[in-house]
């Protein structure tokens, strides 16, 4: 059976840097959720506004059809998605039973700080309270588990590949 683990989290958890470790010690392919945004959600949160529903439902149906690819060609996988919400979560799992959560959290502060000093990203800061406005967090009911990302990255990276050990 295949595992496909989906990193969430509101943007600055770290969720490619988490990812990125991961795979040094996996081996699993790969995804970054951001990459499969269509040009006009990346140029409206430049832009600094918030996406909409409307706007998540095809790009999140992008990823599952990643999900779907790696299932089908039985590679456990790694993937980068905010999955803010329950239903976007459902959309993911839906006709996958790969899937399976970390769900990255840290405060707002340290989320902020890490936003103000990453180059090279679209997302700015002040989209930050509107995810967090957005977010349920991953319920007990829901597989995968919640992890504490504002401490070291290899501290996090352990206890993920822990979790993961278990339910390979």
């Amino acid at each position: 059976m295949t595992t496909t683990v989906v990193i969430m989290g509101v943007t600055g958890t770290g969720k490619t840097t988490v990812m990125q470790a991961l795979v040094d010690r996996l081996g699993w392919p790969t995804a970054e959720g951001d990459e499969f945004h269509p040009t006009a959600n990346v140029e409206k949160m430049a832009a600094g506004h918030a996406l909409d529903d409307a706007d998540r439902w095809p790009w999140l149906e992008s990823i599952a059809a990643w999900i779907g690819d790696r299932e089908q060609a039985g590679e456990s996988a790694l993937v980068t998605c905010s999955a803010l919400r329950r239903a976007y979560r459902q959309l993911l799992r839906r006709g996958h039973p790969s899937v399976w959560f970390v769900h990255l959290v840290a405060p707002r502060a340290v989320l902020a700080e890490r936003m103000r000093y990453r180059s090279g990203h679209y997302m700015p800061v002040s989209l930050l309270d509107s995810q967090l406005q957005t977010l349920e967090p991953l319920g007990p009911d829901e597989p995968g588990i919640v992890v504490e990302a504002n401490r070291p990255a290899p501290e996090v990276v352990s206890e993920i590949m822990n979790a993961i050990i278990g339910i390979t």
